[in-house]
């Protein structure tokens, strides 16, 4: 928890209400986006992203396993989040563990929409292998390395960064089996192909502070909110999660007026993130 003084809460109230933020930003205005992928060589996928001061990575590991009963059609997906206790104290303990629980969850929501699949940024069925018996399972893991506020953006820029960079190897399944037997598979070495980054979303959160909100808030602008609202953007437009944190209520048409503004300040992150990527996939190419 950043401290920060009566004096120094109301010049940030101040700077947002008339839109000058403490660091020259206006309200709806990111801070610079880094990019790096490929940090992980072990891992399928990986990429380093710094907002600011925030500096998370994300890792992709993709593992052959077997459909739920539930959804035999689908692979499956599941988030891991790893607050370090070095980029921020209190992260130390149950603190960190309590953090590491909410973002996972947030990122679950924001990336794979309802527990139907509905509105998911990861097409699922795009990880099945055979139906009901193979698939793939993609564990994404976050680590935060430094935090300076708006860790969920953040991570989620790292997470498609790191989808974008994976590589799956192509798979051949033997000839029919019976029921109870699991198929034979073949694993290829030299054969893969890139996952479909083409519906994973981008993820805006919008920070209330006073009667404005804001996006990418510093930790010291996060000490001040009264609630934040959580919007995952994919290119088309389209909501594919949404969550909310902090103690005050919304009503829903300021709801829908957030919505609004993640759909128009999304536009601008997703072309700013994929430029990013673009450019450190070439960088990972040249270098290789």
């Amino acid at each position: 928890m950043v401290g920060v003084s009566f004096g120094e809460q109301n010049f940030i109230k101040g700077g947002i209400a008339q839109d000058l933020r403490t660091d020259g930003r206006k309200r709806l205005t990111y801070r610079h986006v880094y990019v790096e992928t490929g940090v992980i060589p072990q891992a399928n996928g990986s990429a380093r992203v710094r907002i600011g001061g925030t500096d998370v990575i994300a890792s992709v590991k993709a593992e052959i396993g077997r459909p739920s009963s539930l959804q035999p059609d689908k692979g499956k997906v599941a988030v891991f989040i790893d607050c370090s206790p070095t980029a921020e104290p209190t992260f130390g303990g149950r603190g960190g563990e309590e953090l590491s629980s909410e973002l996972a969850l947030a990122l679950q929501i924001c990336l794979l929409g309802g527990k139907s699949g509905a509105g998911a940024g990861i097409n699922l069925s795009s990880l099945l292998i055979k139906e009901g018996r193979v698939c793939w399972d993609l564990y994404i893991d976050g680590l935060v390395i430094s935090s300076d506020g708006n860790l969920l953006d953040a991570l989620g820029a790292a997470i498609k960064a790191a989808l974008t960079n994976t590589a799956i190897p192509k798979v051949q399944v033997s000839a029919e089996v019976a029921d109870d037997e699991q198929p034979e598979i073949d694993i290829s070495d030299e054969e893969y192909q890139q996952f479909d980054t083409s519906s994973v979303p981008v993820i805006v959160t919008l920070t209330k502070v006073g009667n404005h909100y804001i996006v990418d808030a510093t930790a010291e602008e996060e000490s001040q909110m009264s609630s934040a609202v959580s919007i995952s953007v994919n290119r088309a437009g389209h909501i594919c999660g949404l969550t909310k944190r902090g103690g005050s209520g919304l009503d829903p048409s300021v709801i829908l007026d957030m919505i609004s503004v993640a759909k128009h300040v999304s536009e601008t992150l997703m072309n700013n993130l994929d430029s990013k990527i673009s450019a450190a996939e070439a960088c990972e190419d040249d270098e290789s």
